[in-house]
């Protein structure tokens, strides 16, 4: 099995065509909810979220010393990453599948890229050894808050 990252971005005409027709936020969250479900049910899903709007977000330029910062929304952005999912399936060709069953409309992109797994990298590199252990100290805490999400919501 391999991962993949499904990134969504939007361009600023997918924004326009959205205006233009008026569609309903509600029926987007409908149609990417039905997606989502499917996702979930094919037991492919590992993760998935949408991202707010560019005003509330940063841009860090690492080409001076110190790094510059600039508060969004960015006007020399051509395309904005809006949301993504992370998918565990068996090929790239499953990823693909799934990638063109997203419910997204006319002047939005979703690029597909191989997430990287620590088999690509030495295992006797202290750093790797490290990065295995924060994952997994990483997943403890996160199955922790889900359960007292869980708990709070009973």
């Amino acid at each position: 099995m391999a991962r993949y990252m499904l990134i969504m971005r939007s361009t600023p005409e997918a924004e326009a065509a959205m205006a233009e027709q008026e569609i309903d936020f509600d029926q987007i969250i409908e149609e990417m909810g039905r997606f989502n479900e499917e996702l979930i049910k094919a037991g492919v899903m590992l993760a998935g979220e949408g991202l707010t709007g560019p005003e509330e977000g940063f841009v860090v330029d690492f080409n001076s010393d110190p790094p510059v910062v600039t508060d969004g929304p960015y006007t020399e952005a051509k395309e904005l990453f809006n949301g993504f999912w992370i998918l565990e399936v068996s090929s790239k060709e499953e990823a693909k599948q799934w990638a063109r069953k997203i419910p997204l409309g006319t002047g939005v992109k979703v690029e597909v890229r191989r997430v990287s797994e620590t088999a690509d990298f030495p295992l006797d590199n202290p750093w790797v050894k490290k990065e295995i252990q924060w994952k997994a100290e990483l997943a403890e805490k996160i199955a922790a808050q889900a359960r007292a999400e869980a708990d709070r919501l009973a």
